[in-house]
């Protein structure tokens, strides 16, 4: 039996089903237009720019500090010597400098020192900074120290843990729109599957990968800057994210990477370096000189 045919020449009710598949789409879209609209934000007193995050610096603080004290209740912490010393004496610089330029922050810093052999370090929301004994011979020195502690640092100050959760809750808001509106189509089970593979693909390699590696670039611009600014200079980090390179072994392709390639980002680095090296100079003479000699970190044997 031939189908019957609306005047305007589509299927029986062919355009209110189609209304019925946009409505969840429309509506998941519209609700993570109100969700980031009335999100937190605060005010990055460097740009004047304002961002939105997915969580209050009060929570942040909770979240950062209960991290933080998991990590000194599961790993080795160093509790003296001179890789601490030298941990904490550039952190002390690097706060200093930070809060100079940030006024408002009200991070309730701290840093400690880990046993491993990993090359890491990290500072979690709320100022919460800890290294990795891995990573102090391939920062070689104070100032290689400085600038990844400075990246790191740079991370929490923009917020950009907080920036990455609200951008994925607004991501699983829409993709469980689309997600509503394929199961109201005529695909069977493999296509929707099949869609749903592609859509979350989009997601991934178009927005939540570059989105992270955008991150990325931010932090070494500003933990550049950071650097310079405790009076360290910040061309090592040309050299810290060389000797870096040879030591991680291969990486993805760099669109498949939450982190940029070494190349990429050492070119980078080096757009960046002129404004770093001006605030080095304004700064350098306040530590000089410095009250304690460079450390070389050598682990000790095992």
């Amino acid at each position: 039996m031939p189908y019957e045919m609306s005047p305007q020449g589509g299927r029986p009710g062919g355009s209110g089903r189609g209304r019925l598949v946009l409505l969840p789409i429309v509506l998941a879209i519209a609700f993570a237009a109100f969700k980031y609209l009335t999100s937190p934000t605060v005010i990055d007193a460097e740009t004047g720019k304002k961002i939105h995050v997915g969580f209050t610096d009060e929570q942040g603080e909770a979240l950062g500090l209960q991290s933080f004290q998991e990590v000194l209740r599961t790993e080795r912490v160093v509790q003296g010597g001179p890789a601490t010393e030298m941990v904490v004496r550039v952190a002390q610089r690097l706060i200093k400098a930070v809060e100079k330029k940030q006024p408002d922050l009200k991070f309730d810093w701290k840093v400690s020192v880990v046993d491993s052999p990993q090359a890491n370090a990290f500072c979690l929301p709320g100022g919460k900074i800890v290294v990795y004994t891995g990573i102090l011979p391939i920062t070689l020195n104070e100032d290689g120290l400085a600038v990844v502690m400075g990246h790191e640092i740079a991370h929490a100050v923009l917020r950009h843990g907080s920036q990455r959760m609200l951008k994925t809750d607004l991501l699983n808001a829409v993709m469980t729109g689309a997600s509503a509106a394929v199961s109201l189509g005529d695909m069977n089970p493999d296509q929707q599957r099949a869609v749903m593979g592609a859509l979350g693909a989009g997601a991934k390699y178009g927005m939540i990968l570059p989105f992270s590696r955008g991150h990325e670039s931010e932090a070494d611009e500003r933990g550049l800057i950071y650097a310079a600014a405790a009076g360290y200079n910040p061309q090592e980090a040309v050299a810290f994210w060389g000797r870096m390179g040879q030591n991680s072994g291969g990486q993805p392709p760099e669109f498949a990477s939450t982190h940029p390639s070494h190349a990429t980002r050492i070119e980078d680095l080096k757009q960046f370096m002129p404004k770093a090296i001006a605030e080095y100079e304004k700064n350098r003479i306040l530590f000089q000189p410095q009250a304690q000699p460079q450390i070389r970190f050598q682990p000790a044997p095992r």
